[in-house]
């Protein structure tokens, strides 16, 4: 598939025009997915012209965010999944998963306005793989194991549960909803089939756990 290609300038003051540009782009996007790019130049401080010098077009600059958002995901990913270690529950698994990959989301729910239209199914298809096999085959050995439920073949209960999330991060990107990721997690392994009480306790373990990291790190 190809993709649009953006114009890259080396120069330490045009990266950080870029750099802005798409830091601009993705809070306004997230607020009118069909602001113009000389409303976005206007916006990120720069001239008309310096906007067009990197992104040539609305497809360049979008393409260039959703390769932003590809990357971090399969960092997010790559991290999540981490060298060989001692198995834990298949729903502590999912929720550690999805806790680590919030940030992403979060930080480019504003695609989810523009993905139908400007990236087309293929391209977010493309994004969203590493997170889809990985979820997928977590949901396949709580199956196995009797955490989730059955009735639905892992891949088709996978794409329920990305159902659910994003229908979470279009509340959260028209501010009906605030999320830290808990409600995502919470919701996605009670959909998944785990208890309310014991999918609670899963959270508050991984987040406790998580305090007490950054605790150390500190």
């Amino acid at each position: 598939m190809t993709h649009p290609v953006a114009r890259v300038p080396q120069r330490r003051n045009a990266r950080s025009n870029r750099a802005r540009i798409l830091e601009t782009a993705r809070r306004e996007f997230g607020r009118n997915p069909d602001i113009t790019l000389e409303e976005l130049a206007r916006a990120a401080g720069v001239v008309r012209r310096t906007l067009f010098g990197h992104f040539p077009g609305r497809a360049a600059l979008l393409e260039a965010l959703a390769e932003e958002a590809s990357e971090s995901l399969r960092e997010a990913v790559a991290a999540a999944v981490g060298p060989a270690g001692p198995v834990e529950p298949p729903d502590q698994a999912l929720a550690r998963f999805l806790f680590s990959l919030w940030p992403v989301g979060d930080r480019y729910r504003m695609l989810l306005a523009l993905a139908r239209h400007d990236l087309g199914a293929e391209r977010v298809a493309e994004i969203l793989e590493p997170a889809r096999d990985e979820v997928t085959a977590i949901l396949e050995r709580g199956q196995r194991e009797g955490v989730f439920h059955t009735h639905l073949p892992a891949p088709v209960l996978s794409a329920g549960l990305e159902a659910i999330t994003v229908a979470l991060l279009e509340a959260v990107n028209a501010e009906t909803l605030e999320d830290d990721g808990t409600r995502v997690v919470l919701a996605t392994l009670i959909a998944a089939g785990v208890p309310e009480k014991r999918a609670r306790a899963v959270v508050e373990e991984i987040e406790a756990g998580s305090v007490e990291e950054a605790g150390s790190a500190d």
